[in-house]
């Protein structure tokens, strides 16, 4: 085997080390745990760390992407069971309640979802796609934004992040902040 060769493994161990390191300590500690301890966690030197991951939020998405990839395509999966409303309504308290694995993440999310990972492009994208979907179908205004989902889900996250059964809670804050949202009355116009 070459050196190159040799190193490029290396490498894809270290990477994947941290990763798994990453996902141990988040959820352990929550998601602005100490990246050193996710390094000293890792076998590897912050250093190391931060040449494949130069922020926290660049190894949120990483260690996230698979949950990501996974809620994005459940979404899509069960597109033809929902009405419009219903399939932003799901997307919402779903997103919410994945994000909820680490404490603490809610406060990077929209960061998070901008790393360009595979997994931050597929939430990104199916939530944009179920928006314009309910825009066209007139159940929410047309000037409503998928950073406005991400603003709305990162409060709820923050909201109930403390909460002992926030699944309850979520639903409830959901149907608030779409009953919010609505189509515009002709008054509002």
């Amino acid at each position: 085997m070459s050196d190159k060769t040799s190193l490029r493994a290396d490498a894809q161990k270290n990477r994947e080390r941290i990763l798994l390191a990453a996902e141990a300590v988040f959820k352990e500690k929550g998601a602005s745990a100490s990246l050193e301890d996710v390094a000293r966690h890792a076998g590897v030197g912050i250093g190391t760390l931060y040449r494949r991951f130069p922020t926290r939020e660049v190894l949120l998405a990483a260690t996230y992407n698979a949950r990501f990839l996974s809620f994005a395509e459940e979404s899509r999966a069960r597109d033809n069971q929902l009405d419009a409303g219903s399939a932003v309504r799901a997307y919402l308290e779903e997103i919410v309640t994945h994000t909820m694995v680490y404490r603490g993440l809610a406060a990077s999310l929209g960061t998070v979802l901008q790393s360009g990972t595979p997994g931050c492009h597929a939430t990104t994208d199916e939530g944009r796609r179920l928006l314009q979907r309910a825009q066209q179908a007139g159940v929410l205004r047309d000037d409503v934004s998928f950073e406005d989902l991400v603003y709305v889900a990162t409060a709820i996250c923050l909201t109930v992040e403390q909460d002992d059964s926030p699944k309850t809670r979520i639903v409830h804050l959901v149907d608030l902040f779409l009953n919010g949202i609505g189509e515009r009355s002709d008054s509002h116009q």
